[in-house]
């Protein structure tokens, strides 16, 4: 995107086509001009997010102003560059992952309660699929993203630890591995490398969580205590 924006740059910023192109709009009121600007970076957001998961993952700004159906300028006019667009990606994604979070209990049944974390790791990795794939393979080069996506690393640890508090209090290689086996990495791993589907991936998670957490639990609280 960076050598696309030069480009344009050098041929003096002309449009290369698009439906956004129309008569000057020098006289339109001030909403109406920022309403449209919305949209447009609306848009193109959406573009770079229905590209990532159709599977490119590393789009040009041309395709996606193409699947946008704006000009080229438009996106240069909305986003400084990759970093910027890839951020403000990653933040409506992040936004969307709230309609299918549930709030996982911290106390029950230990086999209740990985039932509900692996179903909620599951829900989420499948969620962010291709754009979470397309936002790992950024990351190195962007400060912005990385800091996006360490936080979200950082929740997801927390989630780790209230979750199973009883089972690894005191043990912090437990909890390391805990973070390792229900990671976003491992998880792409097994779907995408060795090919397993959903449930078959969640069969393998939970084998391996199962031993490490009732490694911590003596067994007490597998199954209600019995």
């Amino acid at each position: 995107m960076a050598a696309e924006r030069a480009a344009h740059a050098r041929r003096g910023g002309a449009d290369t086509g698009g439906p956004d192109r129309g008569p000057d709009r020098g006289n339109e009121p001030r909403d109406g001009r920022a309403a449209r600007s919305q949209r447009t970076r609306e848009a193109v957001v959406q573009a770079l997010l229905d590209l990532l998961r159709a599977g490119n993952l590393r789009p040009t700004a041309r395709e996606i102003a193409e699947r946008a159906g704006v000009s080229l300028r438009s996106v240069y006019t909305h986003f400084d560059d990759v970093e910027d667009l890839f951020c403000a990606a990653a933040t409506e994604e992040v936004a969307s992952l709230a309609a299918i979070l549930r709030l996982v209990p911290s106390d029950g049944p230990l086999d209740a309660r990985m039932d509900a974390f692996i179903a909620q790791r599951a829900r989420i990795w499948e969620a962010l699929g291709p754009v979470g794939r397309a936002a790992a393979l950024q990351e190195p080069f962007s400060r912005s993203l990385s800091r996006m996506l360490a936080s979200g690393r950082a929740r997801a640890r927390a989630e780790i630890e209230r979750v199973f508090a009883a089972e690894l209090a005191g043990r912090a290689d437990a909890v390391e591995a805990v973070d390792l086996i229900a990671s976003e990495s491992a998880w792409q791993q097994l779907r995408t490398h060795q090919g397993l589907d959903v449930t078959a991936a969640s069969a393998v998670l939970r084998g391996a969580l199962e031993p490490l957490l009732e490694a911590g639990s003596g067994g007490h609280q597998r199954r209600g205590g019995q």
